[in-house]
């Protein structure tokens, strides 16, 4: 039988993934997805931001249940919950470092009695929450048919009935040098306060106190373990019925519940991640999804993990706009090195990857589309093993990706091509660009080959500015216009040393 599940409507299971999508270093996805995960490593969230969803309802699917965790006090009494559940687990932990028998039985009775509360606590709070979201109103209707299930309502009787027993046990123990006995509890009469008031009146000053504190430590020495044992006895039928009870009971836990426990931490993590760039000013939303139609736009887009590191120096990233509209499909970056150029094709990626998780998009207002993969081009350092020049790898890598790449794959390609004559780069990039625009497929382009951005109908120009009174400040605004041919000739002239700068340094004064 399939587990209800809070990510995926069809009941499917992310727990299989291994490792990171190809294109997360590429697109810093993997920093993003590792400080979400910062404080949560028992969930094991990874897996979970490394599968993306393919079906538009099964985005709006967890857009509803984000949109009800806006709700803070529900978000706060699902924490409680998760809190509960790591004590349950805290304490089968415990049960299996533990010893005597009579105490790993008691921890897992403490076990039980914590879940069941919990398990209570989070229908009263999902009960009283105004869930509008598919998953969690099924979740709702799920527990509250579990907890009122023969199994369950047995389980908490049980359970109050053997802490209850458990909790009246009352015992002697009388030690007499190395001989320790145990015995039924009588209702001796307690001295200890008759005796203080006795002594009372020969007490001169500070005196020191003998006054004997039990370890809080839940080891046990072997006279503890001992003691237990003869308790015990005396107390046979309770010890009976908890052995018994921990026979029958050791596998306690309802998968579905198990599985809600970790799936909304997906949910809880990005929300806190995210809580801190909002709080710094910086806007999220929840994109439309197009699976038919490619006429995307966003504003006041930004690269969320360059973001982290500027958030965190109190500073907060330059936000850029994009569109494509009729039959645009590809936008060709251009202009000055370090003016945003890779910054701004990494948002592009980043936005439509965290859109096909469900999740709220680094931007004032989006409409993205639901590819089938995204597919990324970066440049790497030659890898002197592979026996190949920069060219051929580039050649190999790139074809690579048009073989994968269908009319619902996204390809980012960012500065290609730059090993070799400027010639042969526009040659090999034009092939290039007329095959993605057969394909038909969402492309964002960083190059210094101008080219490239005027090949049809198909291709959109973004360049990179700069201050207009100040040539060498970049503003990282990507805006919307013909590529000025100057991207190029910088390059060059800083590849040979021929800026104003380097020359006018070898000159001198």
């Amino acid at each position: 039988m399939s587990v209800l599940s809070i990510l995926f409507p069809d009941g499917s299971d992310a727990a299989q993934q291994s490792g990171a999508p190809a294109f997360f270093g590429d697109l810093n996805l993997d920093q993003i997805i590792a400080a979400i995960a910062v404080g949560k490593e028992e969930y094991n969230l990874p897996p979970l931001f490394g599968v993306s969803l393919h079906d538009g309802d099964a985005v709006t699917f967890r857009h509803e249940v984000m949109r009800d965790l806006e709700d803070e006090r529900l978000l706060d009494d699902l924490k409680a919950f998760a809190r509960s559940m790591r004590a349950v687990r805290d304490h089968l932990a415990q049960l299996e470092k533990r010893y005597y028998q009579h105490q790993k039985e008691r921890w897992l009775l403490d076990a039980v009695t914590i879940y069941i509360a919990a398990v209570r606590r989070l229908l009263e709070d999902l009960s009283a929450a105004a869930c509008k979201s598919r998953g969690l109103r099924a979740f709702r209707d799920y527990v509250s048919r579990y907890a009122a299930s023969a199994p369950v309502t047995s389980l908490a009787a049980q359970t109050a009935r053997l802490e209850s027993e458990l909790s009246a046990i009352r015992y002697n123990v009388l030690m007499n040098g190395p001989r320790v006995e145990v015995r039924p509890h009588q209702s001796e009469a307690d001295y200890s306060a008759a005796v203080e008031a006795t002594f009372e009146r020969f007490k001169q000053g500070e005196v020191r106190a003998y006054t004997f504190s039990f370890s809080t430590s839940p080891e046990m020495n072997p006279v503890e373990g001992q003691i237990l044992d003869l308790v015990a006895q005396l107390h046979h039928a309770t010890f009976s019925k908890l052995e018994a009870f921990c026979a029958v009971n050791r596998d306690f836990f309802d998968p579905t519940i198990v599985r809600f426990d970790r799936e909304i931490q997906f949910y809880v993590a990005y929300l806190d991640y995210i809580a801190r760039f909002m709080k710094a000013g910086l806007k999220f939303c929840y994109p439309r999804m197009l699976q038919t139609r490619k006429e995307i736009y966003a504003a006041e887009v930004f690269d969320l993990a360059l973001a982290g590191k500027l958030v965190g120096d109190g500073r907060i990233p330059v936000t850029n706009d994009f569109h494509l509209e009729g039959p645009q499909r590809i936008i060709v970056v251009s202009g000055p090195n370090q003016g945003g150029k890779t910054t701004f094709a990494r948002t592009f990626g980043q936005l439509h990857y965290l859109a096909s998780l469900g999740c709220p998009v680094p931007a004032r207002e989006a409409q993205l589309y639901l590819s089938d993969r995204i597919l990324t081009h970066f440049e790497r350092e030659e890898d002197a093993k592979s026996l190949r020049g920069k060219l051929q790898d580039d050649l190999i890598r790139i074809h690579q990706i048009l073989a994968a790449a269908t009319p619902r794959s996204i390809i980012i390609i960012n500065e290609i091509f730059a090993s070799t004559t400027l010639r042969d780069a526009i040659f090999l990039s034009k092939k290039i660009a007329l095959a993605l625009i057969k394909l038909d497929l969402l492309c964002v382009w960083v190059t210094f080959i101008d080219e490239v951005s005027s090949l049809g109908e198909q291709t959109v120009s973004m360049v990179s500015t700069v201050v207009p009174q100040n040539p060498a400040e970049r503003t990282f605004k990507i805006l919307r216009r013909p590529a000025d041919g100057l991207a190029y000739a910088m390059s060059i002239a800083e590849k040979y040393r021929l800026t104003y700068d380097t020359l006018k340094g070898r000159v001198g004064p």
